[in-house]
């Protein structure tokens, strides 16, 4: 079996990517269209292809791993996961927020899968929300400056930055969390917002409160993080009171190098800048807004937690040179990331099925007295059975894995 497989992966051109970020990686024409995702695994919607390091025919990786899971993924992940790469890892480049979303626990995305296929409905169909039976947490790892939604402010603090804003949607708001300063009162306030995307009146609704928030950014206001990032959110989806839901999230921005994790259930939204992005091997994504896709609501609010708190940031562990080991509490991946630096080789990832990808110069990889040379945009497998794998060079390295 080879020990290096070259990858050739499959591009997502949604309509809130970048129109320069991953052209300029992958070395592509800079021609005005966006380009959002690129997806490195064996999902069945984009699977990567694979070709053995020297030459020879490229096979489809969810094919390969099919043919020999245990030699291509390990004896414990085929027993845990069955014969399918467990995760998929991307590189993400957005210029405008993502949808007001949320991925679906275990048994609710077997459960909603299951029940859309009773129904005979298509994976392609417009009316489908399940398009796989797998959960989807995730975690971000920032190339650029990432900015984000994830996860519930407090009620009392939600009240704070409601306060002087006119609107009748905002009032039934600030009404729910006035009179239950409780996750149940959160709950009824964002309930109550991503309903009103269908009112015949809710646009103008809208306008009122978002004038407001220009006004209250003119004069100085104290939440200017968040009462900008509404006003940016409607000028995008314009009488889309999703933008309403951002005064309820926590704002987040990841530095480079810094991760965030989203919980399966977890309300969130990315907003702008690069990452790598790793998560449970799935497409399924339910939005209550900001979108021009399919929108769900009663399966987003029957998957999604209320509970306020931080975003969740991942354990970070030094992982040798530059490179950092960023751990999620979930068994189906971690990321290790940075610059394994040219003084030596740095020992990682003994085992498993493992995907490199470099973001910037080149990297050299290293196992069972083969090498590899990867440079920016460039991407590998590595089997399971190739045993050890070490890394050396300047460049910037993502390196997928099973914990």
């Amino acid at each position: 079996m080879p020990v290096f497989y070259r990858l050739r992966n499959t591009l997502q051109r949604y309509d809130w990517g970048s129109t320069t970020a991953l052209q300029g990686l992958l070395g592509l024409p800079v021609d005005g269209e966006p380009a959002a995702e690129l997806w490195m695994g064996a999902h069945p919607k984009g699977p990567s292809y694979a070709v053995p390091e020297g030459g020879g025919e490229g096979v489809c990786l969810e094919r390969l791993v099919r043919s020999a899971p245990e030699a291509l993924l390990g004896a414990r992940a085929v027993e845990e996961f069955g014969p399918r790469l467990p995760y998929l890892l991307k590189l993400l480049a957005a210029d405008k927020a993502l949808s007001l979303q949320v991925h679906p626990q275990p048994h609710r995305a077997r459960a909603g899968f299951n029940a859309e296929n009773r129904r005979g409905l298509a994976l392609d169909a417009p009316g489908r929300s399940f398009l796989d039976d797998q959960h989807k947490p995730e975690m971000v790892v920032a190339i650029t400056r990432f900015e984000g939604l994830s996860g519930f402010r407090r009620p009392r603090r939600i009240l704070e930055l409601l306060d002087g804003l006119s609107g009748e949607l905002v009032g039934r708001m600030r009404a729910a969390l006035s009179a239950r300063t409780t996750t149940d009162g959160v709950r009824e306030a964002f309930t109550l917002v991503v309903h009103a995307r269908t009112l015949p009146d809710v646009a103008a609704d809208l306008d009122r409160t978002v004038a407001d928030l220009r006004a209250r950014i003119a004069v100085g206001t104290a939440s200017p993080r968040a009462d900008e990032t509404a006003v940016a959110l409607s000028e995008q989806h314009p009488g889309d009171p999703g933008a309403l839901v951002s005064l309820m999230l926590n704002r987040v921005t990841l530095e480079p190098g810094e991760s965030m994790y989203v919980p399966a259930g977890h309300v969130h939204a990315y907003l702008s800048g690069c990452a790598v992005e790793i998560m449970a091997s799935s497409d399924n994504v339910l939005r209550a807004g900001l979108t021009t896709k399919r929108v769900d609501v009663d399966a987003l609010l029957e998957c999604a937690t209320f509970a306020p708190g931080p975003a969740a940031r991942p354990r970070r562990v030094p992982a040798g040179g530059g490179l950092v080991d960023h751990h999620a509490p979930i068994r189906e991946f971690r990321l290790t990331y940075g610059r394994p630096g040219e003084s030596r080789s740095v020992a990682l990832a003994p085992a498993g099925p493992r995907i490199a990808v470099v973001v910037e110069g080149t990297v050299v990889l290293r196992a069972r007295d083969q090498e590899i040379v990867l440079r920016a945009g460039e991407s590998a497998f590595v089997p399971h059975e190739a045993g050890g794998l070490a890394a050396r060079g300047a460049g910037l390295l993502a390196l997928s894995q099973l914990p």
